[in-house]
Order: structure tokens, then C-alpha cells, then sequence
């Protein structure tokens, strides 16, 4: 038994699909098989939203748009005599996404709620034209809208899954083996039948609930990708695919902007002890990269690099804070009511500074509510600045070898100061597999084809 997930780079057009249908052929095993919506959709849907909720008539072109590119797929699949039951079924979901989109024009308000509900239609549309288009090739298919099987808070936007009720609700459904099962990615329903999402790379947490629920052998992910690569190869050429990852390895990877999976993704794998692999739709002979519990023997103590790009550093000085309870408290609380992710946190043992790293888009925010925070602070002098750094970059080395080997840190500074790049701020897990490092954007391209020169060749 396994489960397959196909994302919309292998779902672009009609000659993707086709490709699709053969790898999902190719296997000779139960087939559940969850998708995306197809390449592009989703971001049409989005943009659609916002103007129909700025009352800007545009949205009727997005619109136009993806009935033009779902027409297209129909047209490239099926014959003429085939193509009026899979047409009726579009009609009606574009008819009711245009009458969606009406409302949010008309009362020019889209709230997360309604959000949900359009982005859902990319995943909709998708899987009604591939199950038609399997069941038409003589592959007994049923779509399965995942609204219906996975199970959420109303969190919308980015809801969180009540994993045993979802997995009593996909064993009912899904218990028929004789068919494939093409079930919708990304999207779910809340408990009171309200449609939710599953946030970013939220197809590849629906492969991974279904693949746990089912206790299937493994779980494919099909990319545009032949694998985990030891670093982005768009800026370090002579990268490479990594065969083998531990599951602590992929999610810090993942954390540190390697997108072809999402941490997340492997929580329900995790728990269930199945194996992910990283697979290739447009290069199927690439073996990919399979992600398990099981330790990885290799001989380099770095497994791969990784980076986060447009981040800024919020560095909060005063010597007032030495030895004062309570004060990194008041920052940290400042924050979460700002409701700003702290990518990254560094404080000297002096306890006269503490440097925050997030996204640079969130730190306008961040000093707002910062400054509103600890304004006591401020003009008692306990705190006497609020800095802010812009236009840098964290890059993360990864690796399960890490862990106990002495020499690590000062090789790769080494390196570095080599190649004459300064590095702002530095943090290390206690779990040794990870070092974490802030420098300026001008050099990152520097900083990885470095490391990676030094470390993995």
C-alpha cells in the first residue's frame, strides 16, 4: 500500500496529467493518490480575492484565466464525446466560484474564512478532471474530497487537524481497494462542515494524514525535483541530490528554507514509522530521497546547507537589563501579541543585548509593538536603544554527524573569515545538528559554495 502526492508542477497541463496517470499505473499497489491544484491556480485564486475584495473588476480575468487553462486540460485529455460530463461538473464548480467571488465584491471584504473557501476550488477542479480522466481510460477512479475526511479547528487559513477523528473518518472512506482514490490536497473541513486549509505545502500533509491513516508502506512526494539537494543549486551548481536523510535532518532543512517538503508533512509519518521519499515526475529514474527514522552512515559530517532569505535582526540593548527577571519575558510577549515568528535568538551571557532575527517583513510590527511593550523601560533607561538590521540572510548547516564532533564550529568560521564574509550573529542547538549563522545578504552566494567547498565537496 502507498501513498502517492503529485504537486501542480506535475499537473501543469494535459500532457503532465498523462505522465501522472503512468506513474500511478506503474505501481502495483493500492493506490491512494492526493493532488494539488494545477500549476499556477492557486496563486490566480488568491489574486482574485484580493481585487474582488478591493471591488476592482479584475478578478473577472483571473477568473476567465483558470476557466481557460481547465478548459484546455479537458480539451487535451478527452475526446469530443467524452468531454460533456467532465464539462457539466466544471460549469458548476466555476459558476460557483464566480458567484463567490460576487459577494466578496459586492460587500468588498474577504475574511480568512471565505479565503479558505476559494483557494479550495484549485484542489476541486483539479481532481474532478483527473478522476474523470482515469475512469475514462478504463482505471476505475473516485475523487474524495479530503472537506469530508480530514478534520479540523476553525482555524482558517491554516487550520490544525484532529488527527484520530480524521483517520476513523479516511478508514471508512477509504476502505474499498479496487479503485484509485484521487483525493484532494490542502484543504479540509472544520467539525461543523466549514471548509479549512491546511496552510503552506498543505497537499503534502493530507499524503502524509492518508499514508498514517492507512498505514501504507510509504509516502511519495512528486516534485519537479529529483530529491533533497545538499544546497540550492540555482546558487550552488555542483550540489547534489542526498540519497538518505534522517527525519531530524529533513525537518531542519526543511525549517531553513529547503521547500521541497514541509516539517510539518512529517509529523503523521513520523508517529507511524513510514518512510517519505522525494521523488521526480519529469526524471522518474532518479532514485530520490528517502526520509525514515533510521540513522544514516556517512562519512562527511555535513549533510547539507540551507537559507532564509529577507530577514532583519532586532537587537534590544540596555544595561539596565542585567540581571533584571523578567525583561526577555516582556520582549518575547511583545512579539507574540505583534504575532511575529522568531526565526532566531542570540544573548550574551552579559545579558546586555538580545538580538531577535525575523522576517524583515514582519519588523515593522515587531518595533511597534516592542517600543508600546517596554515604553517604562525605555524612558527609565533600563533599555537604552531598539536597533534594527536589514537585508541579511541566515544560513543553516545541517547534519547528524555534527553531533560530538570536535573541530566543527572552527572549521567553518575558518572558512568564512577566509572568504572575508562578517557574520552578525551566531546560535547552536543542543542537539549539535544544526549551526545557525547571520550574515549579510550581499554574501550569501559566497557563503554557500564556500561551505559547501569545505564540507561536501
Amino acid at each position: 500500500m502507498k501513498v502517492q502526492k503529485f504537486g501542480g508542477s506535475s499537473l501543469a497541463d494535459g500532457k503532465r496529467i498523462k505522465k501522472t496517470l503512468q506513474i500511478v499505473l506503474d505501481e502495483k499497489t493500492n493506490h491512494y493518490v492526493v493532488l494539488s491544484a494545477m500549476k499556477g491556480i492557486t496563486n490566480l485564486l488568491v489574486e482574485a480575492s484580493k481585487n474582488a475584495e478591493k471591488g476592482n473588476s479584475d478578478y473577472k480575468l483571473q477568473l476567465l484565466d483558470i476557466t481557460k487553462r481547465h478548459r484546455s486540460v479537458i480539451e487535451e485529455l478527452f475526446p469530443t464525446e467524452k468531454r460533456s460530463s467532465i464539462n457539466e461538473k466544471i460549469n458548476y464548480l466555476l459558476d460557483e466560484l464566480k458567484d463567490i467571488l460576487h459577494g466578496v465584491e459586492l460587500v468588498q471584504e474577504c475574511s480568512l474564512r471565505t479565503k479558505d473557501l476559494i483557494m479550495s476550488f484549485g484542489e476541486r477542479l483539479n481532481c474532478s478532471i483527473v478522476a474523470e480522466y482515469f475512469n475514462s481510460t478504463g482505471h476505475p477512479s473516485q475523487m474524495i474530497d479530503a472537506r469530508e475526511i480530514i478534520i479540523t479547528d476553525d482555524n482558517y487559513g491554516s487550520s490544525n487537524v484532529f488527527l484520530q477523528k480524521s483517520y476513523k473518518k479516511i478508514k471508512e472512506r477509504l476502505e474499498n481497494t479496487g479503485q484509485i482514490y484521487i483525493i484532494t490536497g490542502f484543504i479540509s473541513g472544520s467539525e461543523k462542515g466549514i471548509t479549512t486549509t491546511l496552510g503552506r505545502n498543505g497537499s503534502d500533509y493530507t499524503a502524509a494524514i492518508i499514508g498514517a491513516a492507512m498505514e501504507s508502506e510509504t509516502v511519495e512526494i512528486w516534485t519537479d525535483v529529483d530529491g533533497v539537494l545538499t544546497a540550492d543549486p540555482r546558487v550552488v551548481h555542483n550540489s547534489f541530490v542526498i540519497p538518505y536523510l534522517s527525519i531530524e535532518e529533513a525537518m531542519e532543512l526543511s525549517y531553513f528554507g529547503a521547500e521541497v517538503i514541509h516539517p510539518y508533512t512529517l509529523m503523521p509519518t513520523i508517529e507511524k514509522n513510514i518512510p517519505v521519499i522525494i521523488k521526480n515526475t519529469l526524471n522518474t529514474k532518479a532514485k530520490g530521497t528517502i526520509i525514515s527514522k533510521n540513522s544514516v552512515n556517512r562519512e562527511r559530517a555535513i549533510t547539507g546547507i540551507a537559507s532564509i532569505d529577507n530577514v532583519s535582526f532586532i537587537n534590544v540593548e540596555g544595561g539596565g537589563m542585567l540581571g533584571i527577571p523578567g525583561i526577555a519575558s516582556s520582549i518575547f510577549s511583545a512579539l507574540a501579541d505583534a504575532e511575529v515568528n522568531i526565526i532566531m535568538i542570540t544573548q550574551a551571557s552579559s545579558e546586555h543585548s538580545i538580538c531577535i532575527v525575523c522576517r524583515t517583513i514582519e519588523v515593522e510590527k515587531a518595533i511597534y509593538h516592542l517600543n508600546k511593550r517596554l515604553e517604562y523601560e525605555i524612558k527609565t533607561k533600563k533599555i537604552n536603544r531598539i536597533d534594527v538590521k536589514n537585508d541579511l540572510e541566515i544560513i543553516a548547516v545541517i547534519g547528524e554527524n555534527m553531533k560530538g564532533m570536535t573541530g566543527i564550529s572552527g572549521k567553518l568560521f575558518s572558512s568564512l573569515g577566509d572568504s572575508g564574509i562578517n557574520i552578525l550573529a551566531i546560535a547552536q542547538g543542543s542537539s549539535e545538528r544544526n549551526i545557525s549563522f547571520v550574515i549579510e545578504s550581499s554574501d550569501k552566494n559566497t557563503a554557500l559554495n564556500t561551505i559547501h567547498k569545505t564540507f561536501i565537496g
